[in-house]
């Protein structure tokens, strides 16, 4: 008997649009940072809040859905739900805690922290999304759904909580007001990007993942209603 050398690894197909989505994401990135809302973030809330969006939800899924191409699928719902739990938990802890009025403040005040802020934001970003891009299929979708729903959760309620706020909770020096807007109205209007531009998107990434889920439960009912042969 002759031994069979053993078949070689096949490497997993890279979508064509996923350099075009990196592309782009690095552009979108380029003009956030090179462009006037970064000076304006640092002395109003709104700005900052476009900014911080802009890195977050613009950016970031562009990048994670680029990545992700290139990177293996977690091969149970456990394995995925573990990295997509990661991806949330530092996600909420970089967005809760970069806008404690003591951290925004300093932030607005050393350059050296606004980077790093910068960094957490996009760090954050893309782990979520590009853990959610890679459980892409039917049996690991749930852990996307429940990551990309937690979020648009918690930045919802926060925003929610910064258009409602009655006064205002950031420095006035730090939120002095832009396009118009008063200290308070400007952080406001920040409230409600964050709402409505920051829950929503992750809003239509957990429908895309509910799809996928939807799409495992129906592969069998269709089998099930398949054409059945008569008995004579």
């Amino acid at each position: 008997m002759s031994a069979t050398a053993p078949e070689a690894p096949t490497r997993q197909a890279v979508s064509a649009t996923a350099p075009v989505a990196i592309a782009l994401g690095l552009a979108v990135l380029a003009g956030l940072w090179l462009g006037p809302l970064v000076p304006m973030s640092r002395t109003a809330f709104s700005p900052h809040m476009l900014l911080h969006l802009g890195v977050v939800v613009v950016a970031s899924p562009l990048l994670g859905y680029g990545i992700a191409q290139y990177l293996r699928p977690p091969k149970t719902l456990g394995e995925a739900f573990s990295w997509c739990f990661l991806a949330a938990a530092f996600e909420t802890t970089a967005v809760w805690g970069w806008h404690i009025p003591l951290l925004h403040d300093a932030q607005g005040r050393n350059f050296g922290l606004f980077v790093l802020e910068q960094a957490s934001f996009l760090a954050a970003g893309l782990g979520l999304w590009t853990a959610a891009f890679t459980a892409r299929t039917a049996q690991t979708a749930g852990a996307a759904f429940l990551a990309l729903f937690f979020t648009f959760s918690h930045m919802s309620m926060f925003g929610l909580i910064l258009t409602l706020i009655p006064r205002l909770i950031y420095d006035p020096d730090i939120c002095r007001g832009a396009f118009g807007l008063d200290r308070l109205a400007d952080q406001h209007f920040g409230g409600v990007l964050m709402a409505i531009g920051g829950g929503l998107p992750f809003l239509a990434g957990a429908a895309w993942a509910a799809w996928r889920l939807l799409r495992r439960s129906e592969a069998p009912a269709a089998r099930n209603f398949g054409p059945r042969r008569e008995l004579r």
